[in-house]
């Protein structure tokens, strides 16, 4: 474990510190949380970019070209409210 000294605007410090005393917990765990769900999200996208670029366009095409035209049946539609 290592320590880093954060600077940030009073603003976000008290929104961090409502937010963490709201979830029953400390403005580090919350920060720590936070900073883990960021880095999980970019790397997710780097991984997805990095397949996406060895992908097979015909491979996806035939998949779609399973799916077919039919409408979807009256329970599997989506209804608002």
């Amino acid at each position: 474990m290592s320590n880093y000294a954060l600077r940030l605007p009073e603003s976000l410090k008290q929104a961090a510190k409502r937010i963490a005393a709201a979830d029953d917990t400390t403005m580090t765990q919350f920060f720590v949380v936070a900073i883990a769900e960021k880095i999980s999200a970019m790397e997710t996208a780097d991984f997805f970019a990095r397949r996406a670029q060895h992908a097979d366009a015909s491979a996806a095409q035939a998949a779609w070209d399973k799916v077919g035209t039919q409408a979807p049946v009256l329970e599997d539609r989506w209804e608002d409210g």
